[in-house]
């Protein structure tokens, strides 16, 4: 028996971000579920190649170049997918980028790097598929990749904390003004995912121990841990689901913990 209150089938998926790391891994999980999907960023050869690589559901992945860091670039964007495919009725926001310093040693050009993408570019790509949304009368579901840091921000990084907290208030704020017109927003915040860009962090034996003991569930997450949270928010599953951010975390924001015996 086939149950579609979790189908996500020839939903039109647009994911910002979507060449490696946490976007590829949800660009792969809803095309295996039959969803039409296509994949932005910054380099096309990197774009086809993940293209090529989980193109495995019915349809294949498109691809086009976006830089969220540049608005000119993000209608072009949008219309294209909705050449492409017709309509948007799923966007996955992923694209974000991060620079571990001390608080006193961000530059201006390294901050403004960071807000650019990972906060006006959000927000800006939101914005676009959002009028496309209120144009097609369709509804639709939008998904922002948050981060824990928007709970209980991390030492080093206080810009990307900064955007993540601002994305939480976004996702929020869109929420409560689209509702009444179909269209969901919903984040997901991931906890301490091990990606090609975090192996070389978690490699370290320190990190790892400082994970085991503060992580419920005693491991780092991977990228498709990620996936059934997705499917589930764009799904009609979700139908009455809005303003929610979703921990994806092992458990490690559920509490502190500490090292008292217990008998």
């Amino acid at each position: 028996m086939t149950d579609s209150l979790f189908s996500v089938t020839d939903l039109s998926v647009l994911v910002s971000g979507g060449s490696r790391g946490i976007g590829r891994s949800l660009a792969e999980g809803f095309a295996r579920r039959g969803a039409r999907v296509t994949i932005t960023g910054r380099d096309l050869s990197t774009l086809e190649k993940t293209a090529s690589e989980i193109s495995t559901g019915p349809h294949r992945v498109e691809t086009l170049v976006c830089d969220v860091a540049q608005p000119d670039d993000i209608p072009r964007m949008v219309e294209g997918v909705i050449s492409k495919s017709g309509r948007i009725d799923c966007l996955l926001n992923v694209a974000g980028v991060n620079i571990r310093k001390r608080v006193e040693t961000y530059t201006i050009e390294e901050f403004d790097g960071i807000l650019d993408i990972n906060l006006k570019g959000a927000f800006l790509v939101a914005q676009q598929v959002g009028r496309h949304m209120l144009e097609r009368k369709g509804g639709g579901s939008i998904i922002n990749i948050d981060s824990l840091n928007s709970f209980r921000p991390l030492k080093g990084v206080q810009p990307y904390a900064m955007s993540k907290a601002a994305i939480s208030a976004m996702t929020r704020g869109m929420a409560m003004e689209w509702g009444e017109h179909g269209i969901r927003v919903n984040g997901i915040a991931p906890g301490f995912i091990l990606t090609d860009l975090t192996k070389k962090l978690w490699s370290d034996p320190t990190m790892q121990a400082w994970n085991t003991a503060n992580c419920p569930m005693k491991r780092l997450g991977q990228p498709e841990d990620l996936i059934g949270t997705a499917i589930f928010l764009a799904s009609p599953a979700a139908a009455f689901l809005t303003g929610q951010v979703i921990y994806v975390d092992g458990g490690i924001t559920c509490g502190m913990p500490w090292p008292i015996p217990l008998s």
